[in-house]
C-alpha cells in the first residue's frame, strides 16, 4: 500500500493518490484512463473517481500496481479490486492483473481451454499472489506457460510449482538455464498445438517470441505494441536491448500472418480487422527502417 507521506504533489486532493515509489508502468492509466494520468516520470491521480465504476476500476489499477503505489485515505473495500482479475477480454481471453515489479509492470494474459483442447495457458507470469492463483485454480489452473522473453518471467517458477505446467521460452533467451520444459530454438515458427504457434521475433532481446491463438489473438511481450499518440501499431526503440535491425527483420515476417488483436507485456491493446492490422503493421514497418 502507497504511503502518505511519500504522496506525489500532482495528485488531486482526495482519496485516491499515488506516491513517489511509482515506477511509470502505466498499467494504472490503462485500467482506469479517467482517474490516472502520466506526468512523464510517474502516474498521478487527476481527478478523483466520481462514481461506483471509476472507483471500481481505481480499485483494480491499486491491486494490479507492482509497486503497490497507489493508496487510499478512507478505507476501501478492495474486494471490487481483487475479485476483477482475471478480467475478461475477449471470448475466453483475460487479463491477470497482479503486475511484478521484477517485470516492470508487464500484462500477463490466461487463456481458458478445455482439457480436451490442451488446457489452460497463461502468457508471461504475473505476481504469484494468493487471490489470483486461487481463482485462477477454480478456473482450471494451467497447462502451459509462454513467456515471451527474459524481461518478463516473475514468478514462474512458483506457478510451475503450483500447477505442474509445462514452460516454453526461446532457448537465446536462457530457456535451458531457468529449467524451462520445452526450450524453442531457432527462427522458425513452432506449433505448440492445434490453436497455439510460437513465432521469434528477436529484436527487443535475443530470444523474444510471440504467440499467436487461433489466427486471432497476438501476445506480442515487448516486440509490438498500439500507440495512441500515433494511433497505429508501434515497437520501442529506446528499450531494444538486442538488436533493432533484428526486430524490423521479426517484424517483416509478422506480416505473413493473421491476427486481430495485438496484447502487449508493455503498451497497449488493440483489436481490428485482420485487413487493417496488417495495414497498421505495414505502417509499423516502414517507421521503423526511417530509425535505423
Amino acid at each position: 500500500m502507497a504511503n502518505i507521506q511519500k504522496r506525489l504533489a500532482g495528485n488531486e486532493p482526495g482519496d485516491f493518490f499515488v506516491d513517489s515509489s511509482c515506477i511509470d508502468c502505466d498499467t494504472c492509466r490503462q485500467l482506469a484512463p479517467d482517474v490516472f494520468m502520466d506526468i512523464g516520470d510517474a502516474s498521478i491521480v487527476y481527478h478523483q473517481p466520481s462514481s461506483n465504476d471509476e472507483t471500481r476500476r481505481s480499485l483494480m489499477a491499486l491491486v494490479a500496481c507492482p509497486t503497490g503505489s497507489i493508496g487510499t485515505l478512507k478505507p476501501q473495500d478492495f474486494r471490487a479490486g481483487i475479485d476483477a482479475f482475471p478480467q475478461a477480454l475477449s471470448e475466453n481471453v483475460y487479463y491477470c492483473g497482479f503486475t511484478a515489479e521484477s517485470s516492470f509492470g508487464a500484462w500477463s494474459y490466461l487463456i481458458l481451454r478445455p482439457q480436451s483442447d490442451g488446457g489452460n495457458v497463461m502468457i508471461d507470469s504475473p505476481r504469484f499472489a494468493g487471490p489470483l492463483v486461487k481463482k485462477i485454480t477454480a478456473m482450471g489452473g494451467v497447462r502451459k506457460m509462454f513467456l515471451t522473453h527474459s524481461d518478463d518471467i516473475s514468478d514462474h517458477a512458483r506457478f510451475a510449482e503450483r500447477f505442474g505446467c509445462e514452460r516454453f521460452m526461446h532457448a537465446a533467451d536462457g530457456a535451458r538455464k531457468l529449467s524451462m520444459e520445452w526450450p524453442i530454438e531457432g527462427n522458425d515458427a513452432v506449433r505448440l498445438d492445434r490453436d497455439l504457434l510460437a513465432i521469434p521475433t528477436p529484436g527487443h532481446t535475443r530470444g523474444h517470441t510471440v504467440l499467436l491463438y487461433r489466427k486471432k489473438y497476438l501476445f506480442t511481450g515487448d516486440h509490438l505494441a498500439w500507440s495512441p499518440e500515433r494511433q497505429t501499431l508501434t515497437a520501442f526503440r529506446s528499450v531494444c536491448w538486442y538488436s533493432w535491425e533484428e526486430q524490423i527483420k521479426s517484424m517483416e515476417r509478422l506480416l505473413q500472418y493473421d491476427f486481430e488483436w495485438v496484447l502487449p507485456g508493455h503498451g497497449r491493446i488493440h483489436h481490428d480487422t485482420p485487413e487493417n492490422m496488417r495495414a497498421h503493421l505495414e505502417r509499423c514497418v516502414s517507421w521503423m527502417k526511417a530509425r535505423r
